[in-house]
């Protein structure tokens, strides 16, 4: 096995496990990654030992702690890959830009661009939310199937914000597979009375890795061509996505 064989192997590995929600048995992991179970476990001892990997009482494997540096980091650097084209929402719209990434069960806000405007919408980089009552939230669940979305708000809960949050999951399954059709979420009024949100996905080749989103007051949002606004947010989205790894163009194009 040549070092970068062994490299791809062991990022195979993680990813496996990110894709069964952070936890699996060495079966799944196999069946994910069409790996030998020796390399699975030769691979997996030199994760344990790094603490990129931590195993379970009842055997098996979890992502490990040492990704939570790692991460903190990352959604640093892809705060300040996004400023440019923050900036250019804002220019264009006149609204306020957000990039957000969803770290556990929380939607994180990593970097902002501010309306010129007097009255604005506001979201501290770095402000965790539950991501059910926002459009950025909406859009990096959309990406998920809906028993891991399941599984989200179970832990979650799905506390009311406003009268117009979303508190069942059926319902949020409903609008996640309108999130999935039209290819952008919103948020009405859903996490702050008068506040809107359209946001849509930052796709990084098969993974919805973040979110963009414009927000403002409910009038001038509303005031703003739908069309228009989605589709500039997609090429945009689309721009910072190649930046970021070999997304398709359908991808990018509004499949969240």
């Amino acid at each position: 096995m040549s070092a970068v064989q062994s490299v791809d192997r062991a990022l195979d590995v993680l990813e496996a496990l990110a894709e069964q929600g952070g936890e699996a048995g060495l079966s799944e992991i196999a069946a994910r990654t069409g790996l030998p179970y020796g390399t699975i476990h030769r691979l997996l001892r030199t994760l344990l030992a790094r603490g990129y990997v931590r195993q379970e009482s009842d055997r098996r494997y979890a992502l490990g702690g040492a990704l939570v540096r790692l991460g903190g980091v990352a959604d640093r650097m892809v705060g300040v890959w996004a400023q440019p084209h923050l900036t250019k929402m804002v220019e264009l719209w006149g609204e306020t830009a957000n990039l957000a990434v969803l770290e556990g069960d929380f939607v994180v806000y990593v970097a902002q661009a501010l309306s010129p405007r007097r009255l604005r919408m506001f979201a501290e980089v770095g402000r965790r939310v539950l991501p059910h009552s926002t459009a950025v939230g909406k859009v990096l669940m959309a990406d998920r199937p809906d028993t891991e979305v399941a599984s989200l708000v179970k832990r979650t809960g799905m506390p009311r914000r406003t009268a117009n949050t979303i508190t069942d999951l059926q319902g949020m399954l409903a609008e996640l597979e309108r999130v999935r059709e039209h290819g952008y979420a919103m948020d009405l009024g859903e996490e702050e009375i008068g506040v809107h949100c359209l946001a849509v996905g930052v796709h990084d080749g098969a993974r919805t890795v973040a979110a963009l989103s414009v927000s403002g007051p409910a009038e001038r949002i509303s005031a703003l061509d739908r069309r228009d606004l989605t589709e500039g947010m997609r090429r945009i989205a689309r721009d910072f996505g190649a930046e970021l790894g070999p997304a398709t163009s359908a991808q990018a194009d509004g499949t969240v």
